[in-house]
């Protein structure tokens, strides 16, 4: 009778590790595979030092070997010499990682990645879920009987683990990425349709004028300039000209949406809001993610207006997003210079109330 229960513990052990191994790579494909393995790359590999040609095979190959651990901790083949080492190692790595991820960081926030978007999970947690993992191993390794040693089919687990990867590859295959913005072929022809049309800025561009400044000689600016250099920021090249050729005249709102995602669509429509109550609000611009493209008409539905927009492949728009960046993002642009940037659903989350603070302040309040 004892026999028979010391037998349990093990297969409970192996079929808790596969579980989590095998949720663990799912979890880096959803909501579909190609987007979760690129946010993954951009948030968790780029930090790390990765490449942008490095990263796409790295992800790739490390989740196929996590989905292969999973399934071949549940068969016998180099269970003790192979299996069971490989996937302590590969979670004390994690371990290391996160532990050096969370010094860095000096807290314990944000989304570790070990389960992607699917189950979001703190740097602490994971730790933690990983050394238990460790500890369950360790103590398989001395329950499982020394018979199961004798099965070392080679052939079973690099078949296993090739399969795994190759899949992977196929499901989210490596596309070419550039540093540039990618503007996909689907354009839009919306115009802004919200109740209150944007009022031109204050100053337009055609009063600004160039003073020429020899070597020799110092110009002293003219009322004009002074009155210009008091009222507005002087311009400055915001880096998304070739979106929105005229981002960098005037003030702008920029936001960065994703078509799918609710909490873009809530600030979509919270900016609308503010825009029917203000006949001056900075002109509405978004940067779309292409995932979900198709949902763009039920997301201007639900933020009750309609804006101009591009959509942009998913790698350049983490980039443009920046570095620690989440959506929805929004930023107060104001002849291409960066006041203010909202992203994320945490504490830089955007907040009307302080927006429209924001862009009710004049210049002389702005600059730093």
């Amino acid at each position: 009778m004892e026999k028979v229960k010391s037998s349990y513990l093990p297969w409970t052990i192996r079929i808790l590790i596969s579980f989590l191994f095998i949720i663990s790579a799912i979890a880096k494909m959803y909501p579909s595979p190609y987007f979760a393995i690129s946010t993954f790359e951009v948030k968790q590999l780029y930090p790390l030092g990765f490449s942008e040609i490095i990263a796409p095979w790295f992800s790739r190959i490390l989740i196929g070997i996590e989905l292969a651990l999973g399934i071949l901790i549940l068969q016998n083949n180099f269970l003790r010499k192979l299996i069971i080492p490989v996937t302590i190692l590969l979670l004390a790595v994690f371990v290391g990682h996160l532990s050096y991820v969370t010094f860095l960081s000096g807290g314990n926030t944000g989304n570790c990645g070990c389960f992607g978007e699917l189950i979001p999970m703190t740097p602490i947690q994971a730790i933690i879920k990983n050394i238990i993992a460790i500890i369950l191993l360790v103590i398989l390794l001395y329950l499982l009987p020394k018979t199961i040693a004798s099965k070392n089919n080679f052939w079973i687990v690099s078949s296993i683990t090739l399969a795994t990867i190759i899949s992977i590859f196929l499901l989210a295959p490596i596309k070419k990425v550039t540093n540039d913005f990618e503007v996909t072929p689907i354009e839009n022809v919306v115009t802004d349709s919200s109740k209150n049309e944007v009022a031109a800025p204050i100053l337009k561009d055609s009063v600004i004028t160039v003073v020429k400044v020899d070597s020799v000689k110092k110009v002293l600016p003219t009322k004009v300039e002074e009155i210009i250099s008091t009222t507005e920021p002087a311009k400055h090249k915001s880096g998304y000209a070739k979106l929105f050729p005229k981002i960098d005249s005037g003030r702008k709102t920029l936001c960065f949406f994703v078509p799918g995602c609710d909490h873009c669509r809530q600030v979509a429509k919270e900016l609308t809001e503010l825009k029917q109550k203000n006949n001056n609000f900075p002109e509405i611009l978004i940067i779309f993610m292409n995932e979900e493209a198709d949902l763009i008409p039920a997301f201007f539905k639900e933020a009750e207006a309609e804006y101009p927009y591009k959509i942009i492949e998913i790698i350049p728009f983490w980039n443009a997003l920046g570095t620690g960046k989440d959506t929805p993002g929004v930023k107060y642009l104001w002849n291409g210079n960066t006041y203010k940037y909202y992203n994320g659903i945490t504490d830089n989350k955007f907040n009307p109330i302080d927006y429209q603070e924001l862009i009710n302040k004049p210049y002389s309040e702005l600059k730093k």
